[in-house]
């Protein structure tokens, strides 16, 4: 690593307390010189350092730069050795973290960004992804043999994802199936799980899980369709690089364990969809139902209005009347 980053690596683990410059030339057998040049090339990077005589540096409690030293040292030591790659502006992390999977990246690997220009949701959906307002982020899961259930690893991801907000903050996040995480009514995150394909083979290469979590966007900037539907945590001082160590921490151990019933009966839990009456198409037609469960596989259990019982394994579906 390069002299900032092993300043910014004893930064981040220090976070909120100071670090005096003797300290850090001493562990770094660096120069005094060295250590300034070094905390003025990382305010310039962004980072909010607080620098005062006899006491030395903090980075700022508040500082909410995403960086690969932010997140490493949250991460537990036996995780500490994943690849993590931060990047400035990227069209979609999961269309960088496919690339990279099909090159060899192991298992693991972590992309993330502070914006993304062509972010990517469900369906081709375009995933708003704002500089600096999110945290946007996907891992590569290499299965042991066989493909693993997509939807039990979005099912485990969205967990991940309440726990690791709960966890932070004390906001309670509530799950609409399949992928879509709710505050208040509003989505605030999104989840896109994709399969990477050996071609030659025909066997499933990799599996990559992204997450957009709606940060501290001003509604105010958002795309009027998105207007009164997409919401944001809204936690100062939340800091994205501990979001993303626990986001990661939480998918990579349940990726080991997908059949463990603690997972669907807590996602089951944090589901907002219990006696509601939805909306969904099939082909042309649009049906209604009350939501009356969720099975082990994590399909949607309905009731449409006729009496029929129904089991959606796939698709989208509104709450309330669904607009043709």
């Amino acid at each position: 690593m390069s002299t900032k980053n092993d300043i910014l690596s004893i930064l981040e683990n220090e976070k909120g307390r100071f670090v005096s410059g003797r300290e850090l030339a001493e562990t770094l057998n660096l120069s005094r010189t060295a250590v300034w040049k070094a905390m003025k090339s990382l305010e310039d990077d962004g980072h909010k350092i607080l620098a005062v005589k006899n006491k030395g540096y903090m980075l700022d409690i508040k500082s909410d730069r995403l960086s690969e030293e932010g997140i490493r040292v949250r991460l537990p030591e036996r995780l500490r050795h994943l690849p993590i790659y931060v990047e400035e502006t990227i069209d979609s992390t999961n269309t960088q973290a496919k690339k990279l999977s099909l090159a060899g990246a192991s298992h693991g690997t972590m992309v993330l960004a502070e914006e993304q220009t062509a972010g990517r949701g469900r369906y081709g959906k375009r995933f708003f992804s704002p500089r600096g307002a999110g945290l946007y982020m996907s891992i590569i899961l290499r299965p042991s043999n066989v493909m693993s259930d997509l939807q039990k690893i979005t099912i485990a991801a969205a967990v991940a994802v309440c726990r690791a907000i709960e966890k932070l903050t004390s906001l309670h996040p509530q799950i609409k199936w399949v992928n879509d995480i709710t505050l208040d009514g509003k989505k605030v995150c999104g989840i896109l799980t994709e399969a990477v394909t050996d071609f030659e083979s025909g066997g499933v290469e990799s599996i990559v899980v992204g997450t957009g979590i709606d940060c501290s966007i001003d509604e105010a900037l958002l795309p009027p369709e998105l207007r009164g539907i997409v919401g944001s945590l809204g936690v100062e001082g939340l800091s994205r690089n501990w979001l993303a160590a626990e986001i990661a921490v939480g998918i990579l151990e349940s990726f080991g364990k997908l059949e463990d019933e603690e997972i669907i009966n807590e996602y089951r839990r944090k589901s907002l969809m219990f006696g509601k009456e939805i909306s969904f198409r099939r082909g042309n037609d649009v049906f209604c139902a009350v939501v009356t469960g969720i099975n082990d596989m994590g399909n949607l259990l309905v009731r449409l209005k006729s009496g029929e019982e129904m089991i959606l394994s796939s698709g989208e579906v509104s709450i309330g009347s669904l607009k043709s």
